[in-house]
């Protein structure tokens, strides 16, 4: 049990998302001591530590406004309403007497402006479609707190109670209903997107609300990563593979290390060296610690392997993991594993060279919204295999329980999202009730293996491409982008143009 809960201390997504894609306070990835191991960020708000601003990316124009929301959508009880941040931008837009279409940001756990700086691809195509662009913030993230402030709507259980999937969607649909009436817009038609988490909710979306929107584009969305709909060793597996894939031999460092951690960890001054050898601020507490922020590193380094130089999680050059393993590998003979490892893993934690010593924890309050969403909805189930990079473990339900009980006095419901909105024979079922679905993918993203990698029907396709990493699609163009991402980014355009297309020929015919 000891092992067991040993592997219960990283942080979650994204996301993330992430994301998964600034304003963010924080360089590091977002790290709690006590989060499940399992129930991995996607992107998040705390996904930076000691670090702000966005180096370089596109400062684009929007109004900020807020919009008083619903605290529980689906009850009538008398609580206050909560003001819910959105970013609009209508310098393009053909406006309501041409149906100008809205294209409409799915927000994700973290702060609404970061992902707006993170999403090119829509900024950029808005102009071509004469588009309205809304990025809508999920409730409990960045400005748009329940309650009134961050400490009370993360108070506990209660306050936190309406932090779900279900409601963040009722508050985009009615965000969506109110802005379209006030501007006389309901001819307007609504295109969603959303990148990792906010990925999932874009699909989602359109399937449970098809009547508010006509298509989604969801980029790495890993809708099917709960119960046993993947095997759960899928994420480290991939993210394995893109590293053996640079280098046989940083892959065989990486792998060899944790022995070394953990033994380094049991001598008396230890934890002093390791501290030391990875220039931490404070002392470890365990070598465990270590562990899972080298394992968040590696994590985070697959999901942002993009072929050119970004920012997005952290700064780092193009094909980053190319980079870690280059140093790990062409350090002089002689040097040690750990000093080879500090080296490698210092391309995502200090890639600009400007850290001094390095935190664990971001999060001195204990308390996270993914984490929460963790122990209640989106439980992702998470292993290791024998032939991945990271030490062996199991995913352990009673663990994974034990830990929400004693941190948020709850139990997940780990079959609620497969029961809200499907997973088991979902290509029947969205073959049979769904249409205009893009799931975009590339598979060195280790989210792609819980996401919809086939085509389902003619309106719902899968774009999958080799290099690809987490949801690159809607990140600004640059001047590197690879020929198969131009392409990929056209063939969304043009199944877009086709949703537009067919929702004006069928309101045409209907008005006649």
């Amino acid at each position: 049990m000891a092992d067991s809960k040993a592997t219960l201390s990283l942080l979650i997504f994204l996301a993330l998302l992430s994301f998964f894609l600034p304003t963010l306070s924080s360089l590091r990835p977002p790290r709690l001591s006590q989060s499940p191991k399992h129930a991995r960020r996607h992107l998040g708000t705390s996904s930076r530590s000691n670090y702000s601003g966005s180096l370089g990316a596109p400062q684009y124009r929007y109004e900020t406004r807020y919009f008083d929301q619903n605290i529980d959508h689906f009850s009538f009880s008398d609580l206050p309403k909560f003001r819910q941040r959105y970013l609009i931008n209508t310098e393009h837009w053909s406006g309501p007497d041409r149906a100008g279409p809205i294209f409409f940001y799915c927000g994700n756990e973290g702060d609404i402006e970061w992902f707006a700086a993170n999403t090119g691809f829509v900024w950029e195509i808005a102009p071509r479609f004469r588009a309205m662009i809304v990025f809508p913030e999920h409730r409990y993230y960045g400005e748009s707190m329940p309650y009134g402030s961050w400490e009370e709507a993360y108070r506990n259980r209660t306050t936190l109670a309406h932090l779900t999937a279900e409601q963040a969607l009722a508050d985009f649909s009615v965000l969506i209903t109110e802005l379209k009436r006030n501007l006389s817009a309901e001819a307007c038609p609504v295109v969603l997107f959303g990148g990792s988490y906010g990925g999932m909710l874009a699909s989602w979306m359109r399937l449970k609300y098809p009547h508010i929107a006509i298509g989604a584009l969801a980029a790495s969305a890993p809708i099917l990563q709960f119960e046993d709909l993947v095997p759960p060793e899928t994420f480290y597996d991939i993210v394995s593979n893109d590293f053996r894939r640079e280098s046989v031999s940083c892959f065989n460092t990486i792998k060899d290390s944790w022995d070394v951690i953990g033994s380094e960890g049991q001598k008396e001054n230890g934890l002093s060296y390791l501290t030391e050898t990875f220039r931490f601020c404070k002392k470890l507490k365990s070598a465990g610690d270590l562990s899972d922020w080298l394992d968040s590193a590696y994590s985070y380094l697959a999901m942002a392997d993009y072929p050119y130089p970004a920012d997005f999680l952290m700064p780092m050059p193009g094909n980053p993991i190319k980079e870690v393993c280059r140093r790990i590998d062409n350090c002089p003979d002689g040097t040690g594993i750990l000093q080879r490892i500090f080296e490698g893993v210092s391309v995502y934690y200090n890639y600009t060279g400007t850290v001094d010593c390095f935190e664990l924890d971001d999060d001195p309050h204990g308390m996270d919204g993914w984490n929460w969403q963790a122990c209640t909805e989106m439980v992702m189930p998470s292993a290791t295999s024998r032939n991945s990079m990271f030490p062996a473990y199991s995913y352990n339900y009673t663990d994974y329980e034990e830990w929400c009980l004693e941190n948020y006095h709850i139990k997940p419901r780990p079959t609620w999202i497969t029961t809200e909105f499907g997973g088991h024979g979902f290509k029947h079922a969205l073959k049979t009730f769904g249409s205009n679905i893009i799931f975009s993918n590339g598979l060195l993203d280790p989210w792609s293996g819980g996401s919809v990698l086939e085509d389902v029907s003619e309106s719902i396709v899968a774009l999958v491409t080799e290099e690809g990493a987490h949801h690159i699609d809607l990140r600004p163009s640059t001047a590197e982008d690879p020929d198969w991402l131009v392409e990929q980014r056209e063939a969304e355009i043009k199944l877009i143009q086709g949703w537009l297309d067919d929702y004006f020929e069928r309101r045409t015919v209907f008005d006649m």
